[in-house]
């Protein structure tokens, strides 16, 4: 499989469709082994339904960016600048909210495309630093984040369903 065909696009508002299909299948894979069903199913109705995307999709401090192979979506990126950060919300930062992948894609440095695309638009807005929380049982992204220079500085609570589960922040500083 040639994997340099992958193109990293914007997502617009008449993308959703394709949005919510990829966002429920990549959090399935990723996170449905370590919880319950009702919880996963709860989460992917309330947190992917065309309501909270639709205002995802036209929040000015938020984007949004498809990896595509051949025009077939494989994964997604999501980005908050400003009051859209789900914490710290300082304007010299950036959030990545998601790098999410298609597990068929794993190992294929589709992630890491969608990565250099949020510090590209991270340096082009002078961010000070890159944050972002990842789910503590979920090694291989706290790796993939390590590799990229980032480092734990705090943890806290993300509730999944009626589980309280520990994401560990972690932040990457940029010299601009």
């Amino acid at each position: 499989m040639k994997m340099d065909k992958i193109e990293i696009k914007k997502i617009t508002l008449s993308d959703i469709n394709e949005l919510r299909s990829i966002g429920r299948q990549t959090f399935f894979e990723t996170f449905s082994t370590g919880n319950t069903e009702e919880n996963m199913t709860k989460y992917l109705d309330e947190g992917f339904s065309i309501e909270k995307l639709t205002a995802e999709l036209t929040d000015k401090n938020a984007k949004f960016y498809f990896a595509t192979l051949d025009d077939t979506v494989i994964g997604y990126l999501k980005l908050n600048f400003g009051q859209s950060q789900t914490e710290l919300q300082d304007d010299k930062a950036l959030e990545i909210e998601r790098i999410y992948v298609l597990t068929e894609f794993h190992g294929k440095k589709v992630g890491q495309l969608l990565y250099d695309q949020a510090i590209q638009i991270a340096r082009q807005k002078n961010a000070d630093y890159v944050w972002l929380g990842v789910w503590e049982e979920n090694p291989r992204a706290i790796n993939f984040y390590k590799k990229n220079g980032f480092v734990e500085f705090e943890k806290h609570i993300f509730k999944l369903g009626n589980d309280e589960q520990t994401d560990i922040m972690m932040k990457l500083k940029l010299n601009n």
